[in-house]
């Protein structure tokens, strides 16, 4: 058994581990897929627009570079680019070529290929609609005629050079860039600090940018724009540069569809959804069912109690436990989950998957907090996964209830400060028991029982009291009750 760390210690101490990445990944997939439909759109067309924001960067930087280094030139390029999928992570938006990777939860029985397919699709119209948003305004600001014209030039010729792929390039291009927009996503999976997030997406992204891997929701904007600057730009803009307009007939609608944005899709899908997420997926889900490995599926420890009795020693978790719990998915509608706690008189239940792995918590709790943050105005479509907490305390079935109830009741940290070594590290003159009664302890009321990582049962508080109720009846026969410093 291992000790569970909170996300606050896993920032401070250290990072997470190739197989607790894919636990955070898990996690990433199902609130993908678990958010409504509004929140979904909202946040891609954001996504659409910062990746257009992003390439106005990249071409402002490598504009009027004629005599600098191909290379280096374009690494300028690259770099400036990742700031589009910088401001996605921050930002929490949702871009198609990362929402891919919610095929992990297609993976784990989570969700059906249907709703996986319409997740997809609502992203991708949103990356679409803030892309054009961008192009509008880019064409209304006559940003195309910067640098005499040359940045408007560079944009054709960027835009015209992704249309002159054969099919099986472009696809291939796309395999290759969302390879690496994939693993930059999966890189910010290790740490929960902002920064470290922003610094591991920078070079996946300079490396596909300058490599002139393809990018479906970068080429939405890119291409699009050329199609206005050749088709829309003033006489004057042509004469200034020298340049015949008709060297960019080529930049139309109907070619940009069929010979790049439909292939690199695809290519996106599989480099990203496949070769990242399902491969991932392979490769370690299987040692996250194991026991010793960290994440939410591991009971937390309990230490053995400092008070013990003879009648409590070989009382058990297992025993007590409500062995047919009532059990939440994530895809459950929130007015749904709500009915069915109120109905039942529960203050919270687990929320797990197909396989009966506990993926989060949903609390009434956690619904009245949504709807203060909602203004009373919910969404009626909004599903929990959306609103459970993801970190989850659970509790080994083997565990004795004399040590379940001291870790419910006691903050050791608080009653005994002393330091790794055993030296005190602050000094009251409380005695013990004045001391455990002021410190404040803030556990759960119900906690989920696992056996092998799996959900048997669940154990509330008031279980552990009634379990612990005979005592006082047996207190007097029993002087033998000493604490165990």
């Amino acid at each position: 058994m291992t000790t569970a760390y909170s996300d606050h210690d896993f920032v401070s101490v250290k990072g997470f581990s190739a197989s607790e990445m894919m636990t955070e990944a898990e996690r990433y997939a199902l609130k993908k897929i678990s958010k409504r439909s509004g929140a979904t759109i909202s946040l891609a067309i954001l996504a659409g627009a910062f990746i257009g924001l992003a390439f106005l960067f990249y071409t402002t930087v490598t504009t009027g570079n004629d005599g600098a280094s191909w290379g280096l030139n374009r690494l300028a390029g690259g770099f400036a680019f990742s700031m589009g999928l910088i401001l996605i992570v921050i930002f929490e938006g949702e871009l198609f070529t990362s929402t891919v990777l919610s095929s992990i939860s297609w993976a784990n029985n989570q969700v059906g290929i249907g709703k996986l397919l319409s997740t997809w699709a609502k992203v991708y119209f949103g990356n679409f609609l803030g892309a054009m948003l961008v192009v509008l305004l880019v064409s209304a600001a006559g940003m195309y005629q910067l640098d005499g014209g040359q940045w408007g030039l560079n944009v054709l010729n960027i835009a015209q050079h992704k249309l002159h792929h054969t099919w099986l390039e472009a696809f291939t291009l796309g395999v290759l860039c969302n390879i690496l927009v994939c693993t930059a996503i999966w890189l910010t999976f290790c740490s929960a600090n902002p920064i470290v997030k922003a610094v591991m997406t920078m070079l996946p992204v300079a490396m596909f940018v300058s490599s002139g891997f393809e990018h479906s929701i970068a080429n939405m904007f890119m291409v699009p724009l050329g199609i206005v600057v050749a088709n829309f730009s003033p006489e004057s803009f042509w004469a200034g540069l020298g340049v015949n307009a008709s060297q960019y007939a080529d930049l139309t609608i109907n070619h940009f569809l069929v010979n790049n944005l439909v292939p690199v899709t695809l290519g996106n899908i599989v480099g990203g959804a496949v070769l990242v997420g399902l491969a991932n997926w392979g490769i370690y889900r299987k040692q996250l069912l194991q026991p010793e490995m960290l994440s939410i599926n591991v009971p937390v420890t309990i230490n053995k109690a400092s008070k013990d009795t003879i009648m409590m020693n070989n009382l058990k978790v297992k025993d007590l436990m409500n062995k047919s719990p009532i059990v939440l998915k994530a895809s459950d509608r929130t007015s749904d989950a709500i009915d069915i706690l109120l109905a039942h008189n529960l203050t919270g239940a687990p929320v797990c998957d197909s396989q009966q792995f506990v993926v989060g918590f949903f609390s009434v709790h956690d619904a009245m907090v949504n709807l203060w943050c909602e203004d009373y105005l919910p969404d009626s479509k909004q599903c929990i996964g959306e609103l459970m907490r993801d970190e989850v305390t659970a509790l080994n079935c083997e565990e004795t209830i004399i040590d379940v109830a001291e870790f419910l009741v006691m903050d050791k940290e608080k009653v005994f400060p002393v330091s790794s070594m055993g030296i005190a590290t602050s000094f009251s003159s409380l005695s013990l028991k004045d001391r455990v009664k002021e410190a404040k302890v803030s556990k759960p009321h119900i906690l989920p029982v696992l056996e092998h990582g799996k959900l048997v049962g669940v154990i509330s508080r008031s279980d552990v009291l009634q379990a612990l109720r005979p005592l006082y009846d047996n207190s007097v026969e029993q002087p033998h009750l000493a604490e165990v410093m």
